[in-house]
Formats: C-alpha cells, sequence, structure tokens
C-alpha cells in the first residue's frame, strides 16, 4: 500500500537521538525529511563512535535513514533564509536546539507559525523550554530518578544500555506529531508541541512512579527481580542465568511442578503473589537449589514446555538470531543513490497488511543533497523582458 505519509515534509533540525529517532520514524512511514546539519561536522554523532560501518558512526546510522542531507549555516543569512524557506513549506519542523536558538534565528514557532499556520512545530529540550540546563539522556536517567531504580540492591545505580530516555522521547514526539497532523486535517491550524525528556521519563516510570504518587513508597534497587511479582527475575542455574516471569498463581504452580517443587505452590508463605513478594528472599533460595540440577538452556526448554515465561539471558547477536527464527524479519538492507545495498539496519518495528511501500535509502552523506535542495529552495529568478526562460 502506499506509505500513510506520502506527501508529508518534513524540517528535521534535530540532531544526536531524539528526534532524528523520531523524524527516522516519520520516514519509515512515507514522510520526506530533509536533515539539516552544520557545514563541516554536521550532526554530533556522526563524530560519535567507534563503532564505525564501512559508511560512518553506526550511532549516526542507526536513526538516519530514509533522510536527505543538506548544510545550513544559520549564522548565514542566505542560508537562514533557505532555512526559512524549508520551514515555510513544511508539515513538521522538528527541533532541538537550547533555548531560544531557533527564535534568534528567526526559526522559532511564532515566526513560522505566521507564514504557515498548518505547521506542527515541535520543540525537544531536557528539561522544558524555559529551563536552562543542558539535558543529555544519561543526566535525565540520573537525576529524573531511573537510575535510582536501575541497578543490584546493595551496588550503585547504573543507567540502562541504551540511551532509554532519548528513544522514549522520539517515540513520544512521533505519536504527538501523527496526532496532530491528524486533527489539522479537519482544521488547517497547526500545533506546538513541547518535549521535555524529563517528562517522557516520568511518564514511562508507570508503576514506579505511581509507587510513589499513590502509596508513598519510594521505590529503590532490586536488580533484576520485580518490587511487585515474585518470581519475576534472573535466577541461577548450573551454568548460569535464566530469566522466569511467573505472571500470576497458575503460573506459579506450573512454574513448581515443572521444576519438581510442587510443595512450594502449597506452601501458605508462598500461596498468592503478595505472599511470594512478602517472603522473596525465603523462596529465591528454594527455587535456585532445584535450578542448580540442570543448565539455563534445558530449563528454558523444560519451563516453556509448561506454559512458563522463560528464557536464557542472551547478547544482542543472539536475540536478532530468536527474531529471525521466530520469522518476525528483524533487519532491512539499505541501498545508496545507485540502488547498491550499503548496509544492514532495523527495520521499521510495526508490520502493516497490505505491507507499505517502504523506502530503503542508506543514511545521507553530510550534505549529500545539498545542490538539490538549494536549488528546490531558491526562489525562481524574476523573467527577464525579450529572454525566454
Amino acid at each position: 500500500m502506499t506509505s500513510p505519509l506520502d506527501g508529508i515534509l518534513v524540517a528535521d533540525f534535530s540532531r544526536i537521538l531524539a528526534g532524528p529517532l523520531a523524524t527516522t520514524t516519520l520516514a519509515d512511514l512515507g514522510a520526506r525529511v530533509i536533515k539539516v546539519e552544520r557545514p563541516g561536522s554536521g550532526d554530533d554523532t556522526r563524530q560519535w563512535g567507534p563503532p564505525y560501518s564501512a559508511t560512518g558512526s553506526t550511532y549516526f546510522e542507526s536513526v538516519n535513514r530514509n533522510k536527505e542531507s543538506v548544510c545550513f549555516d544559520l549564522a548565514s543569512p542566505g542560508d537562514r533564509a533557505l532555512a526559512f524557506e524549508l520551514a515555510r513549506r513544511a508539515d513538521v519542523v522538528v527541533e532541538n536546539f537550547g533555548s531560544g536558538v531557533m527564535d534568534a534565528a528567526g526559526l522559532g514557532y511564532e515566526a513560522v507559525r505566521a507564514v504557515n499556520p498548518g505547521v506542527v512545530y515541535a520543540s525537544i529540550s531536557g528539561f522544558g523550554a524555559t529551563a536552562a540546563l543542558p539535558g543529555y539522556d544519561f543526566i535525565v536517567q540520573a537525576v529524573g530518578g531511573l537510575m535510582s531504580v536501575t541497578g543490584q540492591r546493595d551496588g550503585e545505580p547504573l543507567k540502562a544500555g541504551v540511551a532509554l530516555v532519548d528513544v522514549l522521547a522520539g517515540k513520544d514526539v512521533a505519536i504527538d506529531v501523527l496526532a496532530a497532523l491528524y486533527a489539522g486535517q479537519a482544521t488547517g491550524v497547526g500545533a506546538r508541541l513541547e518535549i521535555a525528556l524529563l517528562s517522557s521519563l516520568q511518564a514511562a516510570l508507570v508503576n514506579q512512579a505511581q509507587a510513589w504518587l499513590g502509596a508513598g513508597v519510594v521505590p529503590g534497587r532490586l536488580g533484576n527481580a520485580h518490587p511487585s511479582i515474585a518470581p519475576y527475575q534472573t535466577l541461577r542455574c548450573a551454568d548460569g542465568s535464566l530469566a522466569v516471569a511467573v505472571g500470576n498463581d497458575a503460573q506459579f504452580t506450573k512454574f513448581c511442578d515443572a521444576i519438581g517443587a510442587g510443595e512450594l505452590a502449597t506452601d501458605e508463605r508462598f500461596a498468592t503473589n503478595p505472599d511470594r513478594v512478602r517472603h522473596r528472599d525465603e523462596l529465591v533460595p528454594l527455587i535456585e537449589a532445584r535450578l542448580a540440577s540442570a543448565t539455563a538452556s534445558e530449563w528454558e526448554s523444560r519451563l516453556r514446555g509448561a506454559g512458563v515465561p522463560a528464557g536464557r539471558v542472551a547478547t544482542i547477536a543472539e536475540g536478532f538470531a530468536l527474531a529471525r527464527e521466530l520469522g518476525l524479519e528483524p533487519t532491512i538492507e539499505v541501498t545508496d543513490a545507485t540502488g547498491s545495498i550499503v548496509g544492514t539496519q532495523v527495520r521499521h518495528p510495526v508490520r502493516w497488511s497490505p505491507p507499505l511501500d517502504s523506502r530503503r535509502d542508506a543514511p545521507p552523506a553530510l550534505g549529500e543533497h545539498d545542490a538539490a535542495i538549494r536549488a528546490w529552495l531558491a526562489p525562481l529568478p524574476e523573467p527577464t523582458p525579450g529572454v525566454r526562460h
């Protein structure tokens, strides 16, 4: 089927991760995304490495496919005029400069809305538009509370293994841009969207945040254990760890039978989930004593056969192998301007039926589309009398 955002133009003034992830999502869905970069250096993540692929930084490439790159020096009046023309034509503008930067360049929301009232203008910041605080993902994970609930109980707070807050914020941007575009179809009026990384994180803390808001409980670190479910954690086997997710009492009975410990299911200390959470420190050693008799792979197979969610702790490579085995087709091949395959990337995670007519363009080289975009944005010359144009 035709891509749902075919005909939508996105002016992407963002860099690093949250904004580029959002605009890549829009590009995957068919939008034309023009990425505006600094001359000479471009998006910061072009220099973030190693690792590097044959074509550049793998960090940059992870969130910049299906885009066109143009370099504008926003300190130059001529380039500012072209950037403003791009924003005037755009259906969506996405930016994550510091407070006041876009306004100072004549590209702020009010200036763009005055000539483009239907624009959806998304601004991403660390801590809100009025806070003079720089906001990288890692800092927001720290001050927003995520690190306080991540790590071993007696260990130091840890960040997530990916820039999770940026990813969450990027998803929030994409969702609300789509909602604003939908609303604008009926009204012709655009919207200003302000996304703070801190707000995206706090919304994503879900049950941990509500434990404090609703019950006055300040959650702490539990390693891989769950604050409200047990056993729902990694457990030691003969050769390593196994993740087990027992979500209800019926599953606990199946779990106990599968590991040859049926008596645990009838023990009054473990009869219900609240009981198991209260007596977790007693329950886990009893379970691990049984699991020590076999390998994690053996228990994985046995528990899955019994209908209990369980899995070995795998590497990213093993995770992709599992996805292929399950028929999820987790990757796509991307091509350069000549149609040659130049790399492999994670595919857009949602499957459509009928399938989308999706582009698979490799992330652009810095300024790769400069000449064509400048020519497209530049005003046509005034007709000269007596000269045919």
